[in-house]
């Protein structure tokens, strides 16, 4: 299984999905992965994984943002779908009482 350490300014939609998914209300400090890079940098990240591929995303204030912008915008969404599928023409509604 590969492991890939992923930078804010690197995140793809698949990989914000999968957090936002995991953490739905945020991630706490029980979810955090503190390690020293390649470098000799401190990281702190966070875990999620595919089927083949574990993720640390590097935490930062833009990686925050970007969760709770996501859930905004799927919130959006989601709402403009209902109400297209409420969207009714009244000419299309029979608003005669006949069959009573």
């Amino acid at each position: 299984m590969k492991r890939i350490i992923v930078d804010y300014k690197k995140l793809t939609t698949e990989i914000l999905n999968l957090l936002v998914e995991k953490f739905p209300d945020g991630y706490g400090i029980r979810d955090i992965i503190k390690f020293t890079n390649q470098n000799g940098h401190y990281v702190e990240a966070v875990q999620v994984s595919t089927s083949d591929t574990i993720y640390l995303v590097k935490i930062s204030d833009e990686l925050v943002d970007s969760m709770e912008n996501h859930d905004e915008d799927e919130d959006d969404m989601l709402g403009s779908e209902i109400s297209d599928d409420l969207d009714l023409d009244l000419e299309d509604v029979d608003l005669d009482d006949e069959d009573e």
